[in-house]
C-alpha cells in the first residue's frame, strides 16, 4: 500500500461516497435523523464480537438494576449504551464528507503484478477521518465454463467453480485523512488469464472508533481492463534469407539505416556519434538523429486462428502468449513491419501504439471457423512468418514454409 497525502482535486463525476455530491445540501435536523434510524441505501451497520458483548452486558446490568432499584447499576447501564450511541455518532462522522474513486488503469500483462488504484478525498472542513477499508475484486468478464455440466453438479460445486476465478483483496488507510486532504491506495494483483478482466470496489468499511459497530457502504464502481498475453519462451531456429524490399527500401519508423527519420533529445546511453551538432547549437540543446530503418529484414506476421486446428485451450493460450512475445521482440530489433489477423488488412507496426493495438486484438482473440483470404498485398509475399500446432502442447513459426521458431 502507498498512502502520499496530496492537494485536493477538483470533483469529478466518477467521484462515489457520502461527499462526492457537487452541491451541499441545506442542513435539516429531522433529516439528519432520519438518515440515522433509516441509512441510505447500499448503507450497512452491524455489530461485532465486542459489540455483541457490550449488548449482553447491557441487558445484564439493565436485568439486575431493574430487579434491585440500584442507582449505581443504572448509571453503568447508561454508560454502556452512550458508547454505543456514540460509536455509532462518530462512525456517521467519519464517512461524511468521504468520497473516492478508482483511477482507469491501463492495460494488464498475464502473470506479471500490478497496481489498482484508488484515490481518496476527505472533503470536510474541520473533521480528518480514520481507519477506512477498501474491498476489492477481479474477474474475468467472460470466465471459462466448469468441467462437468451444471446439471451434473450441485449448487455448492457451481459457487466455488465461479469463485475459482475471482481475486480479491483489501486495502487499508492506516494513516488518518486530514480536513480537505486526498490520498491514493495500491493494491497489487497477478492476473492469469488474458482477456478482459472486471475490476470491482466493493464496498468501504470502518471499525472507527471503537469496534462495537460495524460500518459498510456499498459501491458499484467497475472498470473493465484488458489483459494481454502472458510472454512466454521460445527458441529461435533461424530464419530464411529475407527478400521483401532487397531493392534498399526504408520504413517510417526509427533504425540503423542511411536515410534521416528525425530529430530527437538526448537522452543518456545514446551514442555520441548520432549527435547533430549544427541542430544542437541552434536549439540550444543536445539532439540526436534517428534514422529509418531499412526494410529488407522485415517480417510480417501472419495470425490464423482456424478452430479445426486450435482445438485445445491451452495450446491456443500459448499461441497468443508466443505471437505477441515473437512481435515484441521482433519491433524491438526493428525488423517488424506488420501483423494480419484471421486474414485481416495488414497492420503496419510504425509506432509503439501499433504493437500495443496488436496485443489489445491479441487479448481478445479466439478460434474462428473460417480466417480470411487475407490481404496483405503483392509487396508482402516473402517473409511471412505463420504459426501452427506442433504435437499436443507446442507450437511453431513457419518463416515462408520453413521452421524458424517454436514455442
Amino acid at each position: 500500500m502507498n498512502a502520499a497525502t496530496t492537494a485536493i482535486s477538483s470533483p469529478g463525476l466518477d467521484w462515489q461516497g457520502p461527499g462526492a455530491r457537487s452541491r451541499r445540501r441545506e442542513f435539516r435536523w429531522h433529516t439528519l435523523l432520519w438518515a440515522l434510524v433509516f441509512p441510505p441505501k447500499r448503507h450497512r451497520i452491524s455489530l461485532t464480537v465486542p459489540g455483541l458483548f457490550l449488548m449482553g452486558l447491557a441487558v445484564g446490568i439493565g436485568t439486575a438494576a431493574y430487579n434491585t432499584a440500584s442507582n449505581i447499576l443504572f448509571i453503568t447501564l447508561s454508560l454502556l449504551l452512550a458508547c454505543l450511541l456514540l460509536s455509532g455518532l462518530l462512525s456517521w462522522f467519519n464517512f461524511m464528507g468521504i468520497c473516492w474513486r478508482m483511477r482507469p488503469p491501463g492495460a494488464w500483462r498475464a502473470g506479471h503484478e500490478t497496481l489498482v488504484t484508488v484515490e481518496v478525498e476527505n472533503r470536510k472542513n474541520w473533521l480528518p477521518t480514520y481507519s477506512l477499508w477498501f474491498e476489492l475484486a477481479t474477474q474475468p468478464r467472460h470466465p471459462p465454463g466448469p468441467e462437468k455440466p451444471e446439471k451434473e453438479m450441485r449448487m455448492r460445486d457451481i459457487l466455488a467453480a465461479a469463485e475459482k476465478h475471482v481475486t480479491r483483496g483489501r486495502i487499508f488507510l492506516r494513516e488518518r485523512l486530514e480536513p480537505r486532504g486526498a490520498t491514493s491506495l495500491d493494491w497489487g494483483v497477478k492476473p492469469t488469464r488474458r482477456g478482459e478482466a472486471v475490476i470491482e470496489l466493493g464496498a468501504v468499511g470502518s471499525l472507527f472508533p471503537f469496534g462495537f459497530l460495524r460500518k459498510n457502504i456499498g459501491t458499484a464502481l467497475r472498470h473493465t481492463v484488458l489483459v494481454w498475453p502472458a510472454q512466454v519462451e521460445y527458441q529461435w531456429k533461424g530464419a530464411v534469407a529475407a527478400h521483401a524490399g532487397s531493392s534498399g527500401q526504408r520504413t517510417a519508423r526509427a533504425g540503423t539505416g542511411d536515410d534521416l527519420l528525425a530529430l530527437r533529445k538526448y537522452e543518456q546511453g545514446d551514442s555520441h556519434r548520432q549527435i547533430h551538432w549544427k541542430a544542437s547549437a541552434r536549439l540550444g540543446q543536445l539532439m540526436i538523429r534517428q534514422f529509418a530503418a531499412e526494410s529488407h529484414d522485415g517480417y510480417v506476421l501472419r495470425l490464423d486462428t482456424p478452430a479445426a486446428s486450435w482445438t485445445r485451450p491451452e495450446q491456443f493460450e500459448l499461441l497468443c502468449g508466443f505471437a505477441g512475445t515473437l512481435a515484441e521482440d521482433l519491433y524491438a530489433a526493428g525488423r517488424l513491419r506488420g501483423v494480419s489477423v484471421n486474414g485481416g488488412p495488414l497492420l503496419e507496426t510504425r509506432r509503439i501504439r501499433d504493437l500495443e493495438a496488436l496485443l489489445d486484438e491479441l487479448a481478445r482473440l479466439q478460434p474462428v471457423e473460417k480466417p480470411g483470404p487475407g490481404h496483405a498485398g503483392p509487396a508482402t509475399t516473402k517473409n511471412i512468418i505463420t504459426f501452427a500446432p506442433e504435437g499436443a502442447r507446442g507450437v511453431t513459426a513457419y518463416a515462408d514454409g520453413q521452421q524458424t521458431a517454436s514455442a
